[in-house]
């Protein structure tokens, strides 16, 4: 074999050996990953942002409301004519869905899509509590409590349990959130409260109030339009006062567990008559002349489950209510209201059964001044289905913290109010049949 024969078979065994290892090695790399990988996947995700929260980003601040309540747009009123609705968020407790981490936009497949059930309800409603106080002052008892204590300076860790688990709170507020304007002249007591401890009245729970009253236009009009904008940046509803008749008249509603709330506030005690709407705004809703509000009770209860009048009326300290209360709370109850609940005496007035709905005359005061020594708040409980329940929980106060009565405190606020009442008050503060 010559020199060149041998060169080139010396040439291909190297290349055969060659070719051979590579084969080799790469049937090696094969075996160390699972069959069909990519050696590049994976490389978009990581370079992906958010990839493992969907790819979603928050704005800071997002839940920022903007500038503080008593700065926040004075003197103006937002609110339509027509019922002011509010959705009430499920309590912890509720059944809620659950949060997806799909888009709504880009569902995981067709099928899936196919799968969700159509026409699909929210969850499943349950009983609603409702809850309804009498006057509420923030004047120089409640500020030295919230000052030095928070809202645990103001009322008992007990009660205010039972005011925040309530689904809806009403009180009457009887001042305005206001640091502007001059006191009404010739008037024996006038009362206003920083805008800044408006924020009090979210603590409590407060989800609606009535300015329906004697003392909110006690610094005059400036500081009663600054009262809506408080309220309105804290959320609360208002009902009783308004920029124009529409809105003082208008009825607030809460939807809260498949059920529609409505809630009217209205006055029998105005100290003139400019301050009613129809004379000058912004007002007040009044009932000397109960015509609009008789009107308002059947236009409200044919989209409300349940519907509450909160008048301000009688006599101060008088424990028995006038016979011009019964006379609207008859008419109020043949209209269609399910409950009447008062204020303004500032003292407990009798408790009657009218077509078996109740009527309190008065609740009393709730936060006001050092000293309550009986007062009691509305409890009422709507369930799904069948007729509401109603019971009175005894509320006293000392030094300024309101509290609930137990033991023979307890005994003794109830029993008073059933000794004044047409109706039987239990031991418990349930309300039972009218007395013969």
């Amino acid at each position: 074999m010559n020199k060149t024969v041998r060169i080139v078979l010396y040439v291909l065994s190297l290349l055969t050996v060659a070719g051979l290892l590579t084969v080799f090695v790469l049937a090696a790399k094969q075996q160390g990953k699972p069959a069909g990988q990519d050696a590049a996947a994976g490389s978009e995700a990581d370079e992906t942002p958010g990839a493992q929260n969907g790819g979603a980003e928050i704005a800071d601040g997002a839940e920022n409301d903007g500038p503080d309540a008593e700065d926040a747009g004075r003197g103006e009123d937002t609110a339509e004519p027509g019922a002011d609705t509010v959705q009430k968020e499920p309590e912890s407790g509720d059944a809620a869905a659950p949060e997806s981490d799909t888009p709504e936009s880009e569902p995981e497949s067709e099928d899936a899509a196919a799968q969700e059930p159509q026409g699909a309800e929210e969850a499943p409603a349950g009983d609603t509590t409702i809850l309804i106080t009498g006057d509420v002052l923030f004047a120089n008892a409640f500020q030295a409590g919230y000052d030095a204590a928070g809202i645990a300076g103001v009322v008992s860790e007990e009660l205010l349990g039972r005011l925040t688990g309530a689904d809806i709170l009403l009180i009457n507020n009887e001042f305005p959130f206001s640091d502007r304007g001059q006191p009404v002249p010739d008037k024996q007591f006038t009362f206003r409260c920083a805008p800044s401890y408006a924020k009090a009245l979210a603590e409590l729970g407060v989800d609606v109030v009535s300015l329906a009253n004697n003392h909110t236009l006690d610094y005059g009009k400036e500081a009663l339009s600054d009262t809506f904008a408080v309220l309105d940046a804290e959320g609360i509803l208002y009902g009783g006062a308004g920029e124009s008749v529409e809105r003082a008249e208008q009825l607030q509603v809460i939807e809260a567990n498949g059920k529609k709330f409505g809630f009217l506030a209205v006055s029998r005690v105005i100290p003139t008559a400019d301050w009613k709407v129809e004379q000058s705004t912004p007002g007040l809703f009044s009932c000397y002349d109960e015509t609009r509000l008789l009107e308002l009770v059947e236009e409200g209860k044919k989209t409300c489950d349940f519907l509450v009048v909160y008048p301000h009326w009688g006599v101060e300290h008088a424990a028995y209510p006038e016979d011009y209360q019964k006379k609207i709370a008859e008419k109020c109850i043949a209209a269609g209201a399910d409950l009447v609940a008062g204020s303004h005496t500032h003292c407990l007035q009798g408790v009657e059964l009218i077509d078996g709905k109740p009527v309190c005359y008065s609740l009393g005061n709730f936060i006001f001044g050092r000293t309550i020594d009986r007062s009691v708040v509305v409890e009422i409980t709507v369930p799904t289905e069948g007729e509401p329940s109603y019971r009175l929980l005894p509320v006293y106060a000392s030094g300024g913290v309101t509290s609930l009565a137990e033991g023979s405190a307890a005994e003794d606020i109830l029993g008073y109010l059933n000794g004044i009442s047409g109706a039987e008050i239990g031991a418990d503060g349930s309300i039972g049949t009218e007395k013969n």
